[in-house]
């Protein structure tokens, strides 16, 4: 059986970046980590001596000021160490030495940030009126009352401070010990397609091949793979799950994605007003798309491994990464100058890894480090037109995180709800820009196809998992769930959400076991619908009258998590609240659709 080999440096894709993380530390063994570790082993010990349970007495006497200063410091060296050694880990899951370094580091930062637990839980014990009076008297406080208002919120959720500080050792045997196994065991998976062995990424790819029986093969190896290895899948679902059941009956919350909710700083009203739209559409868009697409492929029913096959049509070439670069950097120049301009180091500095490579995590992401330094993106880059707009969502993501860095550590931090917005919109700006430039009514069909695609991915499949995640949670509470259980929900909604112009082939119930949103973040998934029809509408706006337009999305993103969604919208002229927002957003996707079926080869 011949073995895929890792990419080199230097392919049909030019010179790939990889990351360079000295510029948050020269390496694991540095100076500077065990000069941030001594920092934080006295400081700490100092904070706690100091500040616990004096925080009412100094929010009286004008002094929080400080208390929060110190804090805030802290958040950094935490937030420093705690990005670089994941971000070492994310290269090369497979490498021991780095797996043992995200795995003391996280240990000691655990341990040493129980010393600091007490700081939040007490701030919450503070009267409101105490706290209001020294807002009013103290304007460097003031400036961080948006985040006492969010901290504030979860105070019908605090325990007592022991339980909490149970709570927070526990993490590294708990939530993150089951992460890390998952993310491990997922790298470390290989897949036979057609002879050739190929890990999760390239087999993924390989599904959005023209050729059918390539992408058929690919199917049939991830999910051959994948069931081998369900028993695994299912245990770290049964545990996660009820561990999160355990938080959650402890701390109070009614809903099973209330708590993901309140972190997103959004009502649960105006989610399941985001969910019920959604899915009420399910006809109007997934159904209705992918009837369409087995029409054009001469099918009844499309087969599972066609669901995101390329047009006959369809541009596939390959992009080397230049082309990729200057195609996002250009669309996004044609937007606004400024935006190049804090997206250009990205490429220049050693902030991406794209490269495939063996044991590399999966996926691309974002990851924010701290405010003094800069995000890193990665990629696992294919050449594919998909993979540039990956490139335009996730430089979109640090874009966003290099304009918030100015509220600091407390507030940079953008709840999941807004922080798609940049990346979505970067996504809308490269795909325009394409369009645009399409002369061929074929290659713009197929163009147009590949986004309504890529937004029922978003909007619609997004939404599926959601209910998914609801599903498999709601019934854990029950008793632990069998692997036949977890597969019926899956083909539930995955029936639901795609309509009946696809098959769900042998080994489809399978493929929940591979997303990793249900592992690292519970419920997250609804902030891509929400992102995604957000960006629709705002792309609405900016096509009716753009002047202006630019200035006052830069404010969105620079805002960070220092104001309230309703706030940020509200100069677009848009309210999520309102059950015509998604409406808005959802009739783009309709629209392009209508397009496509008018104009239909």
């Amino acid at each position: 059986m011949a073995v895929s080999q890792p990419q080199a440096g230097h392919n049909a894709f030019g010179e790939l970046p990889e990351w360079d993380l000295s510029d948050l530390y020269p390496g694991t063994g540095s100076d500077e980590v065990k000069a941030d570790l001594a920092f934080l082993e006295k400081e700490t010990n100092a904070f706690e001596a100091e500040y616990k349970g004096k925080l009412s007495e100094l929010a009286a006497g004008d002094k929080l000021i400080e208390a929060v200063g110190r804090y805030e410091k802290l958040d950094a060296v935490f937030g420093r160490l705690s990005a670089f050694a994941y971000l070492n880990y994310a290269q090369n899951t497979q490498d021991p030495n780095r797996v043992k370094f995200l795995g003391d580091t996280q240990e000691k930062l655990t341990t040493l940030s129980t010393r600091t637990l007490f700081f939040t839980l007490e701030i919450n014990r503070i009267e409101d009126g105490v706290l209001d009076a020294a807002f009013a008297r103290d304007v460097g406080l003031a400036r961080y009352k948006p985040w006492f208002e969010e901290l504030r919120k979860s105070r019908p959720y605090q325990l007592e401070d022991r339980v909490e500080e149970l709570f927070h050792d526990k993490y590294v045997t708990g939530h993150a010990a089951w992460n890390r196994l998952f993310d491990e065991t997922m790298a470390a998976l290989k897949f036979d397609v057609a002879g050739e062995t190929l890990g999760l990424e390239q087999t993924l790819s390989r599904m959005s091949e023209k050729e059918e029986e390539k992408r058929k093969a690919a199917f049939g190896a991830l999910t051959k793979t994948l069931s081998e290895n369900k028993r695994l899948f299912t245990h770290i679902t049964n545990v996660l799950a009820k561990d999160k059941e355990i938080s959650d009956r402890w701390r109070g919350y009614k809903d099973i994605a209330d708590s993901r909710h309140l972190a997103n700083s959004v009502e649960r009203e105006v989610v399941e007003a985001l969910e019920t739209a959604v899915r009420e559409a399910y006809p109007r868009l997934s159904h209705r798309y992918y009837k369409m697409k087995a029409e054009w492929f001469g099918k009844d029913r499309l087969d599972a491994w066609d669901r995101n096959a390329p047009l006959p049509m369809s541009d596939d070439r390959i992009f080397d990464w230049e082309t990729a670069k200057t195609t996002v950097l250009d669309a996004y120049g044609r937007f606004s100058p400024r935006l190049v301009e804090i997206a250009a180091p990205f490429f220049e500095k050693g902030w991406i890894d794209a490269p495939v490579r063996e044991g590399k995590a999966s996926g691309a992401f974002a990851h924010p480090t701290v405010t003094t330094v800069h995000p890193y993106l990665m990629l696992n880059y294919m050449g594919k037109a998909r993979d540039v707009m990956t490139l335009a969502h996730e430089l979109g993501h640090g874009v966003h995180q290099r304009l918030a860095a100015k509220q600091g550590e407390l507030m940079a931090p953008t709840p999941l709800t807004l922080a798609e917005t940049a990346s979505v919109f970067g996504e809308m700006l490269t795909f325009r820009s394409l369009l645009d430039a399409a002369t061929d009514p074929k290659q713009r069909f197929a163009l147009l196809a590949s986004k309504v695609e890529d937004m029922l991915n978003t909007v619609v499949r997004q939404i599926s998992f959601y209910s998914f995640e609801r599903k498999v949670h709601t019934a854990r509470r029950q008793g632990e769930l069998r692997t036949e259980e977890i597969e019926t929900f899956w083909m539930e909604v995955s029936a639901e959400s795609l309509g009946s112009g696809i098959n769900l082939n042998e080994g489809y119930e399978t493929l929940w076991t591979y997303i990793g949103h249900f592992i690292h973040a519970p419920f997250y998934v609804y902030a891509y619908a929400f992102g995604d029809c957000l960006v629709n509408s705002l792309y609405a706006q900016y096509e009716k009258a753009n002047e202006g337009f630019a200035e006052r999305y830069f404010a969105l993103l620079e805002a960070g998590g220092s104001k309230h969604h309703s706030e940020l919208l509200a100069p677009f002229g848009l309210d999520a609240r309102d059950p015509g927002f998604w409406s808005l957003g959802l009739s783009m996707i309709e629209r392009l659709i209508d397009e496509l079926d008018a104009t239909r080869p």
